[in-house]
């Protein structure tokens, strides 16, 4: 048995695979042992060094459930590297005096409550990364064909660096409906211990997910889970311009240093894309989240002003310094963490874009 592969014509195609680009129509004869033939045509790339087959783009709903899922497991590698971290940041922005820095806090919480205090939150984090994950992606997928059609470009038409940060900033106002709650949920959990050694609450309340839940239900009802959604809003448009535009920018360069295009440039350079997207975030709205925090844990003791108003007490009572309070913790966190967190969603929407592609 012998496979004969003949050109036929040079075709302009668009695939979710590659980038718009020409490709090579084969009409390929299978010649069997037995005398049967079979024909049947593929579509190969001229840069490929081995021909490979490509698929059709899948139906948009399951290309949506596809971006969905993959921005799901995402979101779980995100959390599993990154949470002591991310409980150290909280509490740095929550009680800044009471922490010199970044490993006297870390110090502190296992001292104080052992090593699970490092990861008080994983449940409601696990559910808050794997929700605004799974929305963020899925809505990115969208917001790219609204970028398109907005600008009066072709469905095939690959975006550029910045018009994918657009569409991950618009994404953001989505995700943010997902993560609101369970970061509320995540914060006031990660500083009950500092909200009861401060007398802000009553000491000897139960620090778990269900607990927390009933509190903001009985004391603000359901809409008590969407404290601090404006500002959670005001952190993520900006930031998500930056994260987005921080991971394609990192990538398109790694992919023109090694002649490569940006969907093969491995699995370290890829980490380290995400790593550098993660850190453009941060850097840009940290203080706007440290804000976020107070006013999601601070309203565990009553009513907690506004985004405006919790920024200039802030301001005027302590200065500019605790606005800053754990941003080291969050710098060391953001590379493995958002770097897994892209390594799990290429990986995967890879995985499952080979096996739902027609």
């Amino acid at each position: 048995m012998y496979t004969h592969v003949e050109l036929i014509e040079e075709v302009k195609v668009c695939t979710d695979a590659l980038q718009p680009s020409t490709l090579l129509k084969c009409q390929t004869v299978v010649h069997k042992e037995d005398g049967q033939n079979v024909s049947f045509v593929l579509y190969f790339t001229r840069s490929d060094a081995v021909l490979k087959k490509l698929t059709m783009a899948p139906h948009p709903v399951t290309q949506a459930i596809i971006d969905l899922s993959a921005g799901a497991c995402g979101g779980i590698a995100c959390v599993l590297s990154g949470q002591p971290f991310d409980t150290a940041k909280v509490k740095m922005q929550t009680f800044p005096s009471l922490y010199r820095g970044f490993v006297h806090c870390f110090v502190s919480v296992y001292k104080q409550v052992g090593l699970r205090g490092l990861y008080q939150g994983t449940t409601p984090a696990l559910i808050a990364n794997i929700a605004e994950n799974a929305v963020l992606f899925m809505s990115y997928g969208f917001c790219q064909n609204v970028v398109r059609f907005v600008l009066g470009l072709d469905q095939c038409t690959e975006l550029s660096d910045v018009q994918k940060a657009c569409s991950g900033s618009v994404a953001s106002i989505f995700s943010s409906l997902a993560s609101c709650p369970t970061e509320l949920v995540k914060c006031r959990l990660q500083a009950m211990h500092e909200m009861e050694a401060s007398g802000k609450i009553a000491s000897g309340q139960k620090s778990t997910v269900w607990s927390v839940v009933k509190n903001v239900l009985r004391t603000n009802g359901p809409l008590g889970f969407y404290q601090g959604l404006t500002t959670t809003i005001v952190r993520e448009i900006p930031g998500y311009f930056c994260f987005f535009e921080g991971y394609e920018l990192s990538r398109s360069m790694f992919a023109q240093h090694m002649g490569r295009d940006k969907e093969h440039i491995g699995v370290v350079p890829l980490m380290i894309s995400g790593g550098f997207g993660g850190a453009c975030l941060w850097l840009v709205v940290y203080p706007i989240d440290c804000v976020k925090s107070r006013i999601q844990v601070l309203s565990l003791a009553g009513k907690q002003e506004g985004f405006l108003k919790t920024l200039m007490g802030i301001l005027r009572n302590e200065g500019v310094a605790p606005l800053y309070s754990g941003l080291t913790s969050t710098m060391i966190r953001t590379f493995p963490a958002n770097g897994a967190l892209f390594l799990a969603y290429e990986v995967s929407r890879k995985i499952m874009m080979q096996q739902f592609a027609l």
